[in-house]
């Protein structure tokens, strides 16, 4: 565990949230593995008839767990972090804070965007947050990122 790592796991976590799938983005693709079993399974008797079903199911609802897995969080402390997904900026670097309803953000990620930008985009989260970087250093002109609590995170991020 690196160093920066350590710091963000003994700070003070002010605000955290998972981009989970909901419940309504799960019938569907649990549907669609249950009739590609049910396909196979018309062909071929025996084992071969219950097998994609042991397989199907588990690899669509590993999958739906690993797309909700992203996080994102604002620690505090000595050196106060946004988190998001893998990445992490040091507030100290935080510019400009914009949030974007459902509607808008569709112009943000659109051709509007640049494509040097860190983005961490859920499909079934319906705001975003776009954040300015002030370092001079680094390539990346803002992050763009999904949250359930848009104005929370604005507020943590302005406030730093």
């Amino acid at each position: 565990m690196g160093e920066s790592a350590k710091t963000a796991a003994s700070a003070a976590v002010r605000h955290s949230e998972r981009l989970y799938v909901p419940w309504w983005g799960w019938p569907l693709p649990v549907l669609g593995a249950v009739l590609l079993a049910a396909e196979i399974d018309m062909g071929y008797p025996g084992v071969r008839a219950w097998l994609p079903y042991v397989i199907a199911l588990p690899v669509v609802v590993a999958l739906l767990l690993s797309l909700g897995r992203s996080k994102v969080r604002v620690t505090g402390g000595d050196e106060p972090e946004l988190w998001v997904g893998d990445a992490h900026l040091p507030l100290r670097y935080v510019g400009e804070v914009a949030v974007f309803d459902k509607d808008a953000k569709r112009k943000a990620l659109g051709r509007d965007g640049d494509p040097a930008a860190y983005v961490l985009h859920r499909g079934w989260v319906g705001p975003v947050v776009k954040v300015r970087l002030t370092d001079a250093e680094d390539p990346t002109p803002y992050w763009l990122f999904s949250t359930r609590h848009p104005e929370r995170v604005a507020e943590l991020l302005k406030g730093a």
